[in-house]
């Protein structure tokens, strides 16, 4: 077998993109398309310095594209996927499938190992 699939699915996922915050950010872009900081928050639970140190993360990373602009009188930033994030959601989503489907197909326990 080549190493590529030896490999477990859990050495797949990526760092950057499965912190759960991170993740959920990605997904409300991905769905939203473009998605309001506010509403971001408001979604995810989250602090704002909590969000924008995560968003920074991610623009980072070259995943999100940050906008700030205004609507009305108020400043506003919105964030949307880039193709690179796009693309980071998708692999993470298959590594995920790859790992579901490894625990369903009942692949060896490594506790039995021990």
């Amino acid at each position: 077998m080549s190493e590529q699939t030896d490999q477990h699915p859990v050495n797949g996922l990526d760092d950057v993109v499965h912190q759960r915050v991170r993740l959920g950010i990605l997904t409300v872009a991905h769905q939203a398309r473009r998605v309001e900081f506010g509403f971001l928050r408001r979604t995810l639970g989250l602090t704002a310095g909590n969000l924008s140190q995560h968003l920074a993360t991610l623009e980072k990373a070259g995943l999100i594209d940050i906008e700030k602009g205004y609507e009305g009188r108020r400043a506003r930033t919105w964030l949307t996927l880039t193709p690179a994030g796009t693309q980071a959601l998708r692999d993470e989503v298959r590594q995920l499938k790859r790992l579901i489907h490894q625990i369903e197909q009942g692949g060896s326990d490594p506790r039995e190992d021990l």
